[in-house]
């Protein structure tokens, strides 16, 4: 197939909706699939081979200068050019471009209404690129915030529409209003103009269908998967036991909630050689937080034993991860994703995580953890303190998580899923089909 992707960008930070977007286009590419992944914002940051084109669309600067100043919707075309290019979005990315929904709402409903709103320039800079590319067989968006695309799309090529969601429900919640009902009214209205809708989990088929108003047999699920390259079973050091959270940096992701279970863990272990160690992309706008948990931890007395590591590369990731008995990312909110899961249960590291979202899938699934009530963090300390005094516990979970990675989540078998879901929706646009609708739901 011709397939061209689109991924949205993150202002430079590590972000797992990029990583699953660049994983399954590396593994189309090996397949022989002829795929175009094309960055919108910013150029997309990955910690394995990044095979986006060089070029974005809808650069970052751009449509904030079209959105808040007027005279740049009118600009000509060779002047846009030094903001759009990838190396000027890069370096203005980190400290200028916000990815904070309390900021976007304006521009999240501008890009929502295409063609009809103030970003009219971009949306015809996109017809106009593809029309000196060769036609697709499909098109994927990479998610619901960008369904605006699908209309142009679909007038100037007559090809199928796929919409992923991988998570942007969270980011609907966090606009203020009235950006938010608007965003939404916009997202509904443009439903229409998608083929198949494609989520990452079980868990969040009903979601999104209720969010969305479309039936659930319009969604299938193209679970996530990741490239095992190097994923080898840790092999433990030394006799600390090290308790780790990998993941951003956001009060969302709990990291507040597990510092407080670290405390209640270590008032019940003694002198035990214990470590919490933190790795992942902090923003400005979190360092507050970050300090404010650091401070914790050291009014308990608790101070030397916790470490942030940042944000780390790939081989900085599988170093990192190989070095903790049990993860834990106790997120305030129903995750549809948990990639981070899969990475430490595919280094043989168990897991311990509340009974929510995708959570509870991936860890049914893998059987590779434990799984604790949500927001407590009295119940996740118990759960940290049953692995750390039960070895032979821990060595299962961590042995029945490597198996079950490789079972469920590699991204041969993800990619396997999605080749399905875009040959159906091929053979049903143009006629071919026998199902009236590819459900697409994941039994495995």
């Amino acid at each position: 197939m011709r397939i061209l992707s689109i991924t949205a960008g993150a202002a430079g930070m590590y972000c797992g909706s990029c990583a699953r977007d660049n994983g399954l286009a590396v593994e189309l590419l090996a397949r022989g699939h002829d795929v175009t992944l094309l960055p919108l914002y910013t150029p997309t940051t990955t910690d394995e081979q990044n095979v986006a084109v060089p070029r974005v669309l809808f650069g970052g600067i751009s449509i904030y200068l079209q959105q808040y100043v007027p005279l740049f919707r009118s600009t000509p075309r060779f002047l846009d050019r030094l903001w759009d290019s990838p190396r000027i979005i890069q370096a203005f990315a980190s400290r200028s471009l916000s990815t904070d929904p309390r900021l976007l709402g304006d521009m999240t409903v501008s890009m929502l209404q295409g063609r009809e709103g103030v970003l009219r320039k971009e949306f015809d800079k996109l017809i106009d690129w593809l029309a000196d590319e060769p036609t697709p067989d499909i098109v994927n968006l990479p998610n619901t915030l960008l369904i605006g695309l699908a209309g142009p799309i679909r007038e100037r090529l007559q090809r199928p529409i796929c919409c992923t969601l991988q998570g942007e429900d969270l980011f609907l919640e966090g606009l203020i209003e009235p950006y938010r009902r608007r965003a939404l009214d916009l997202i509904r209205r443009e439903v229409k103009n998608v083929d198949q809708f494609l989520a990452v989990s079980d868990f969040y088929v009903p979601v999104m269908s209720k969010l969305l108003g479309v039936e659930r047999d319009r969604v299938a699920v193209v679970p996530l998967g990741i490239n095992l390259t190097g994923y080898t079973a840790r092999q433990p050091a030394d006799d600390v036991f090290r308790v780790g959270y990998f993941a951003r940096l956001a009060p969302e992701k709990g990291l507040h909630q597990l510092a407080e279970a670290y405390r209640l863990l270590r008032q019940r272990t003694g002198e035990a050689p214990i470590r919490l160690e933190v790795a992942g992309y902090l923003g400005a706008a979190h360092q507050g937080y970050l300090n404010d948990v650091r401070q914790a931890l050291e009014a308990a007395g608790l101070g030397g034993e916790f470490t942030y590591h940042g944000a780390v590369d790939r081989a900085g990731k599988l170093a990192f991860l190989g070095s903790l008995d049990v993860l834990s990312v106790p997120a305030t909110y129903d995750e549809p994703k948990g990639m981070f899961l899969l990475e430490a249960m595919a280094r043989g590291v168990p897991v311990v995580q509340p009974r929510r979202g995708a959570f509870t899938e991936i860890v049914d699934k893998t059987r590779g953890g434990l799984l604790v009530r949500p927001d407590d963090p009295a119940a996740l300390a118990d759960g940290i303190y049953t692995l750390w005094n039960d070895r032979a516990l821990r060595a299962r979970l961590a042995s029945d998580g490597f198996s079950g990675v490789r079972e469920h989540y590699s991204i041969a078998r993800s990619t396997d899923r999605q080749v399905a879901v875009y040959e159906q929706a091929i053979a049903r646009t143009s006629g071919l089909g026998s199902d009236p609708m590819f459900t697409g739901r994941t039994t495995a």
